[in-house]
């Protein structure tokens, strides 16, 4: 880890609000992981936000807006995070979101075969679109025709737009784990 994590007391005037904002909003929509330390230091993504508040605080913003105002299943949203999060190896990442998927009932088989990037075959049709968008995105370059095409009729155009933002702010999140070698908590 390249950044310390910071205890709540050493908290500096900038970045108290958004840590008060992240626990408020961790709570509501990020609890099937551990997040935080005993002495209440957050981990993963959001100790290296706090290091930057102005820039941790439109991410942390992008964030919340991307789950409050989710209208793609969350089994869909799930593939897509996981894929991203196997494409850039990021531990933290793959942990938080197997921790979800498992407690939302996704099977072994296809947990293992997403973060061995590889498409399981027991995917329904908008599972499928959502793994090829996000395995697309990963790759870099412009998202084929037929793939957009087929996320468009899949989920509609605001679903599409939402699938590639999602793709694009995990890849955000995995880019931020693993330029700050942010572990998984059972691993320290």
């Amino acid at each position: 880890m390249r950044l310390p994590l910071i205890p709540p007391q050493d908290l500096t005037p900038e970045q108290k609000p958004l840590y008060d904002d992240m626990r408020k909003g961790i709570a509501s929509h990020f609890n099937a992981f551990k997040v935080e330390r005993e002495d209440g230091a957050l981990m993963g993504p959001w100790n290296p936000w706090l290091h930057e508040p102005a820039i941790g605080k439109a991410i942390w913003d992008l964030t919340l807006a991307m789950t409050a105002k989710a209208v793609l299943p969350d089994p869909v949203r799930q593939i897509a995070i996981l894929v991203v999060g196997a494409r850039f190896d990021a531990a933290y990442e793959l942990y938080a979101h197997i921790a979800v998927a498992e407690g939302e009932g996704m099977s072994p088989e296809r947990l293992s075969t997403l973060v061995a990037d590889l498409k399981p075959n027991d995917l329904n049709r908008e599972e499928s679109v959502a793994f090829d968008v996000a395995y697309a995105l990963s790759r870099g370059g412009v998202l084929p025709e037929p793939v957009y095409s087929l996320a468009v009729k899949t989920f509609g155009q605001h679903g599409a737009n939402e699938l590639i933002y999602l793709v694009g702010l995990y890849a955000l999140v995995s880019t931020t784990l693993n330029g700050f070698n942010v572990p998984v908590p059972e691993r320290e």
